[in-house]
This record gives structure tokens, sequence and C-alpha cells, in this order.
């Protein structure tokens, strides 16, 4: 399917859409336990089960509206639903917890790989759309190496020492914000690395 162009704001409400409403279903369900087929489950586990089909939903229209998903999109997808299936199976809300700590591990530990290799996988996934010297790319992965790394670490921190409502918030809202202001300094900070397109 050839790749289409949608309204940055639909696309930007597809990726993010799902993670605030898990964020409000819990909100919602947060004190209360459900009995399915005889088990009782907490409220996270019912908003975790119910955030993978919103998930995948949007991902679908996303997919259908652009004709494409990034690879870190399907990754991400998979996680959702392979952690938060082990999440209702053992009915243990720390599956999922440790999900963001998987993720962000894996993401630092998949670019450490690259720079061994002399290689940065960002380039090979992003340089099409974001024209930029090897070099930049290079300083780049680097540095989201650290960044991903250092959410991992604050993961693990924050949903083995805090409350579950915390790490919900922190989560959806907290973690996102990190990353997103820490690749808007870095699209100002490498300007000199930037290829200009040829007129």
């Amino acid at each position: 399917m050839a790749q289409r162009n949608i309204s940055p704001w639909l696309k930007q409400a597809l990726e993010l859409g799902p993670t605030l409403a898990f964020f409000l279903v819990y909100l919602r369900l947060k004190e209360d336990s459900f009995v399915i087929a005889g088990t009782e489950y907490s409220g996270f586990i019912l908003a975790t089960l119910i955030f993978i089909p919103i998930l995948l939903a949007a991902m679908g229209a996303l997919w259908a509206l652009t004709g494409r998903l990034s690879r870190m999109q399907v990754f991400t997808a998979f996680m959702v639903i392979f952690f938060g299936g082990l999440t209702a199976w053992f009915n243990d809300e720390r599956f999922f917890m440790m999900k963001t700590t998987i993720v962000y591990g894996l993401f630092a530990a998949i670019l450490a790989t690259g720079l061994v290799l002399r290689r940065s996988w960002l380039e090979w996934v992003m340089g099409e759309a974001l024209p930029m010297q090897h070099e930049g790319w290079m300083l780049l992965t680097r540095r989201l190496i650290a960044v991903f790394t250092a959410l991992a670490i604050a993961n693990e921190i924050v949903w083995r020492t805090q409350s579950e409502e915390l790490w919900v918030k922190i989560e959806t809202f907290a973690f996102p914000a990190v990353l997103f202001v820490f690749l808007w300094l870095q699209i100002a900070a490498l300007q000199r690395y930037m290829i200009e397109p040829e007129k």
C-alpha cells in the first residue's frame, strides 16, 4: 500500500489517543474490582485489557489512512499485547509496569548494538524523513541511548517504590514529555548537521 499523508493532528491523535484513553479508563476503574470467569481482577488490569483493542484499532486506522506503520509502533504494540496478556493471565499488574522498562531498555540496547557496528539504526529508520549527516545521526544515537537507559531505570524506581496511580500518571505524561522535549532540543542542537534539500 502506497504511503499517504494525513493531518498531523489526526496522526498525533491516533498515536497518543490510546495511551490517554488508558489513563482515563484507569481513573474511572482504579477503585473497583471485577469478577470475570470466577477470577477477581483489579481496575488496573481491566483498564490494561481495554487498552489493547483501543491501541490495535488506532494502529489499524493509522495504517488504513497512511499506508504504513513504523517499526517502533509495531514493536511497541507487540510488547503491549504480550505484557498485557501476561498481566491478565497471572493477574499481576507488575508485568505491565515492567513492560516500560523492557521497551526502553531494548531500544537502548538495539541502538548501542548499532554503535558497536559503527552504524546508526536511527539513520536507517528516519534518514529519509530527517536528512542529516552521518556524524549527526551517531551523536543523536549516543544521546538517545542515554535517555532510554535513564527512562528504563526511572521506570524501575517508580513502579517498585511508588503507588500504582503515580506510576500511571508518570507513564502517561512524564515519560512521553521527557522524550518529546529531548527530541525537540536535539533538533535545535544538531542543526549544523542537517542537510538542506536541493532547490
